[in-house]
């Protein structure tokens, strides 16, 4: 998609400097500008804003299902994330798209399945261990939704790519303010590996705090700043690092929770204080959100990339296993949206669907067109009280990853109907559950159900192929 700046004035007199996501825009300078010019002229305006709500998509990094109290955790006290609960829908039934980071994220900013974009894996800081690459040309929700006037910014966790043309403002976000890379050791210096990938859009930035709390302060600028130009909606995607590890919590969030609970394991007490902080923090941005008279008009969605993780204290019962595992532990996520329809307060769905799900409904919110190669499937039936369409739906996923457990393949899993067929490394052999029958994943009854198994390995094979047509290496 060719992207033209051009300065153009509206017929009140504002000056807007736009990026004009169209064909069009191949004829750069003045036939643009009056083009721009004569888009943004208040009738367009007033026509196009009223209906089209601000979207606000959260993105925790690693959080479990069952490290939330609105789902039943015993130690956390997530007091936020149980408002945004109470005022809005929970999804009990829905999955990542895949068991790590890059895939997820991949498969969010794209709507399609994360090997269909070249991020099969996780893109690290070292070409050696990286295992994707975002995919040049296929557009972002960032782009669809500039494409139809949003004002579209990311603040947080990146995790695309580091350099041209995976930057996040070169992939439709006109603003990005947060952390580049993949993972940071160390929430309070924000390095990885000696490197600094804070940035403020291209500026390397080197700010003093606590990511999390820098996070929630520059999102809450941004929210400050919308507010001034309340005739063109937004989209804001805010995916913290946080709870991933390093587990590092302000020191006084630990000792407050080893003061709750003496007894507890220090790795579960740091994951506890941790999570509290987070959730401290969302509160603050909604506090603002909601201050700014953005409640009516906001659609915010929360959610996390994957299943938490297991050795760092993480939990994500009931369900098996954690991070990296195909078993619902790493799959099954915190989800929650808050629609405009106050009515659905407190309401659940049981709707088994994926991450993605989230930008077909965002899209389908502001009016923009569908992605015609788009896996995701948009909820906006659930926001406004209705069921959703009955069809039947595949959900596939898979990861690539190095080290002497994967020495760089692929594992997969498939989940048609009650069915799921899955392994967790390249080398095992696949299982299959009921997962009616067996929620929890304990019986493996592969060889009494032959015939669905060659029907969903079949079905698998396929979804391969299609991933095996886009490369994931520069």
């Amino acid at each position: 998609m060719i992207q033209c700046c051009a300065l153009a004035q509206t017929g009140d007199g504002r000056s807007f400097s736009c990026h004009l996501r169209h064909p069009i825009a191949r004829f750069a300078g003045l036939a643009a500008a009056a083009l721009i010019s004569q888009l943004l002229s208040p009738p367009f305006l007033k026509a196009e804003s009223p209906n089209r709500p601000n979207l606000v998509l959260i993105l925790a990094d690693d959080l479990g299902y069952g490290d939330v109290s609105y789902q039943g955790a015993p130690d956390v006290k997530t007091p936020n994330l149980d408002r945004l609960a109470a005022e809005g829908i929970t999804f009990t039934g829905m999955r990542a798209n895949c068991t790590v980071c890059s895939p997820t994220r991949a498969a969010i900013m794209t709507g399609r399945y994360a090997d269909r974009v070249g991020v099969p894996g996780v893109i690290r800081t070292t070409p050696a261990n990286s295992w994707g690459h975002l995919a040049p040309g296929v557009p972002t929700i960032a782009d669809r939704l500039g494409d139809v006037g949003y004002h579209t910014a990311i603040i947080g966790k990146w995790h695309l790519g580091l350099e041209s043309p995976n930057t996040p403002n070169e992939r439709g976000f006109d603003l990005f303010h947060g952390f580049l890379g993949d993972m940071m050791d160390d929430y309070y210096d924000h390095r990885r590996g000696g490197i600094n990938f804070m940035r403020r859009n291209a500026q390397e930035i080197d700010p003093e705090g606590h990511a999390t709390e820098l996070f929630t302060q520059w999102a809450i600028d941004y929210l400050t700043r919308r507010s001034k130009s309340p005739e063109q909606p937004f989209f804001l995607y805010l995916p913290y690092n946080a709870p991933h590890f390093p587990i590092q919590p302000p020191q006084e969030w630990l000792d407050r929770t080893k003061a709750r609970y003496p007894d507890m394991d220090d790795k579960r007490a740091q994951n506890v204080a941790f999570v509290e902080h987070l959730d401290y923090n969302l509160g603050k941005f909604f506090t603002h959100l909601d201050s700014l008279g953005f409640r009516d008009n906001t659609v915010v969605a929360f959610t996390s990339d994957n299943g938490g993780s297991l050795p760092h204290g993480q939990r994500n019962l009931p369900w098996r296993d954690g991070k990296q595992s195909h078993y619902d532990g790493g799959l099954k996520v915190p989800f929650i949206i808050r629609p405009l329809d106050k009515r659905l307060a407190g309401t659940k769905s049981d709707y088994a669907g994926l991450t993605f799900d989230l930008t077909a409904t965002c899209l389908d919110l502001a009016g923009g067109p569908r992605d015609a190669e788009s896996d995701a499937v948009s909820l906006v039936p659930i926001l406004q009280g209705d069921p959703m369409p009955d069809h039947s739906r595949e959900l596939y996923f898979v990861r690539r990853e190095g080290n002497q457990r994967y020495v760089g393949g692929a594992y997969h899993a498939l989940i048609r109907g009650k069915w799921k067929l899955m392994q967790n490394d390249p080398f095992s052999p696949l299982e299959l559950y009921d997962l009616e029958a067996d929620p929890h994943e304990e019986h493996n009854v592969i060889e009494s159900n032959s015939k669905i198994v060659g029907q969903l390995k079949r079905s698998l094979q396929a979804h391969i192929q299609r991933g095996g047509r886009v490369a994931w290496q520069p």
